[in-house]
């Protein structure tokens, strides 16, 4: 099987001597692994970075065993942002969420979108509430997706926080989630949405499958206490 695509690098591990197995979340063809020789080079591996954006040339000679890319660099996304802690925080929340969420060789065209439009806005100031969003999105598209209407809360722009119960499991949701209105957010709203989020996550996807969350999204998430 031979095909070509641009993806995200969302996990790296090490292959023998000179090698690494990537994991890419591709345009067409979902979250794929490779083989990538070479991949411990200087020339190589300082692109191979998490959430970089890549082209890719996969071969495999058989769907049963894991194929080889060839890598090519298109955008040098997370050394932008060394120097923020917050932010490379988030793109490793990201990177580990969908390395551990998405399965193998199954196209999620709206989640790829929505992740490029997210990175696409990393650079503005309410970036927080772009990651927010796109965590929401994302958990719609896999499945798990609430509909909540704001009429059923009566003081919805009193209150910052509301109590709400979805598959008999009760949450606290902050107002503006309820509204859909990401704009003026502050630290301490980001927090409990963030909090919301996990908390649904982690009932949905991670503790029902034994599966840890991500240690970089509680940072994440804790930065904000």
């Amino acid at each position: 099987m031979n095909w070509q695509d641009e993806g995200f690098i969302i996990s790296k591990k090490k292959f023998r001597e000179n090698a690494i197995i990537l994991e890419i979340f591709t345009s067409q063809f979902g979250k794929v692994s490779g083989i990538v020789y070479g991949g411990t080079s200087r020339k190589i591996k300082n692109y191979l970075q998490l959430i970089n954006k890549i082209f890719i040339v996969y071969n495999s000679k058989s769907e049963n065993r894991i194929g080889y890319f060839k890598t090519e660099l298109i955008d040098a996304i997370s050394p932008k942002y060394f120097n923020n802690k917050k932010k490379i925080l988030c793109l490793n929340s990201l990177s580990s969420i969908l390395s551990i969420l998405l399965p193998e060789n199954q196209s999620y065209k709206k989640v790829y979108q929505s992740l490029n439009d997210l990175l696409n806005k990393f650079d503005d100031k309410n970036w927080l509430t772009h990651y927010l969003n796109w965590e929401l999105d994302l958990i719609n598209n896999l499945g798990f997706g609430f509909d909540i209407n704001p009429k059923k809360f009566p003081e919805i722009h009193s209150k910052k926080i509301h109590n709400i119960t979805i598959d008999n499991i009760q949450y606290n949701i902050p107002a503006f989630l309820v509204l859909k209105k990401f704009n003026n957010i502050n630290l301490e709203e980001i927090y409990h949405g963030l909090n919301f989020c996990r908390n649904l996550m982690e009932n949905k996807f991670f503790n029902p499958n034994n599966i840890r969350f991500p240690h970089s999204r509680r940072l994440l998430e804790n930065k904000f206490l």
